[in-house]
């Protein structure tokens, strides 16, 4: 049986052994399939000519982040991760033996994909082992530019799009599902440390981070989520524009997933800001209905 990242890793004989194309192929389809948190990244609206290209990419992805996060030892991370940096310039060298090398390699030659985006998201993993707090804003964007904004380029790539502006609208839409997730796991961050509302911010309105490591909820908290929400929401409305300009598919994607990000940040605003006392999430039911206004806004823009 195939072994996840880490597992893969530390494994002489899986690390030594020669990869076909096939096998490379068969591996990140596993991957991306079986792997704990099931995969979502290939919607079943995508043509199915691209599927095995999502699932190298996603592959690549889960490795990077695997490496990061799933090992238990900040050190052995970053050497991990070292590691992998050095197997992405063998693949652009054309010296690719890593099986997710061996299966992306061909994905990038045949969409021109840059090494770029690869690198940026294991440039934040790497972050994540170092940095835990963000002092504003500009700092907090520049790690999405690297943990969230690649993904977006990526797809675009993926689906036949290189050009700046529909990158600039990508941006805006995956830092704003980036921050969503932020507000909503609040509480799941801290757990490791993390802080990933900016310090500044919660100064702004008289809170600390002390207050927020207690899990201490007052009116200062609820003034800073809401700045937060609304920093959030205003990227997800500056993105929307791009459904408009991509293939139908791609659009009903972009634009699910932006309205699922939306409906995150009014479900923060119902329950008063007070993520501290309870997760909010979207239910089977409500995704059912952002699903079917999707697909109705997709075939009245079909229509007209």
């Amino acid at each position: 049986m195939p072994l996840p990242p880490v597992e893969f890793a530390r494994s002489a004989e899986a690390l030594g052994k020669t990869y076909s194309p096939e096998e490379a192929r068969a591996y990140t389809r596993w991957l991306a399939t079986h792997h704990y948190e099931n995969f979502h990244v290939v919607s079943f609206l995508l043509p199915k000519r691209l599927h095995q290209d999502f699932y190298n990419v996603y592959a690549y992805c889960r490795w990077a982040d695997d490496l990061g996060d799933e090992t238990g030892d900040c050190a052995e991370s970053l050497r991990l991760l070292a590691w992998w940096r050095e197997e992405l310039d063998a693949m652009y060298q054309g010296r690719a033996t890593h099986p997710v090398y061996v299966a992306l390699a061909d994905t990038v030659k045949k969409y021109g994909i840059p090494s770029q985006p690869f690198a940026d998201l294991i440039a934040a993993f790497v972050a994540d082992q170092t940095v835990t707090r963000y002092r504003d804003w500009d700092e907090l964007f520049g790690y999405c530019r690297y943990s969230a904004n690649p993904v977006g380029r990526l797809v675009l790539y993926l689906c036949g799009y290189a050009d700046a502006e529909r990158q600039r609208l990508s941006d805006a839409t995956c830092t704003a599902l980036q921050l969503a997730n932020f507000w909503q796991d609040v509480t799941v961050d801290l757990r490791q440390d993390r802080i990933y509302l900016p310090l500044a911010v919660m100064e702004r309105h008289g809170y600390t981070a002390d207050e927020l490591l207690a899990r201490r909820f007052r009116p200062a908290f609820r003034e800073a989520m809401r700045e937060a929400v609304e920093k959030a929401r205003g990227l997800f409305l500056e993105g929307l524009p791009l459904a408009r300009m991509v293939d139908r598919r791609l659009a009903l994607d972009i634009d699910l997933f932006s309205r699922g990000g939306l409906r995150v940040l009014e479900k923060i605003e119902r329950q008063g800001y007070d993520v501290l006392a309870a997760r909010p999430a979207v239910s089977r039911v409500e995704r059912v209905r952002l699903l079917l206004g999707s697909l109705a806004r997709a075939a009245f823009s079909r229509a007209a």
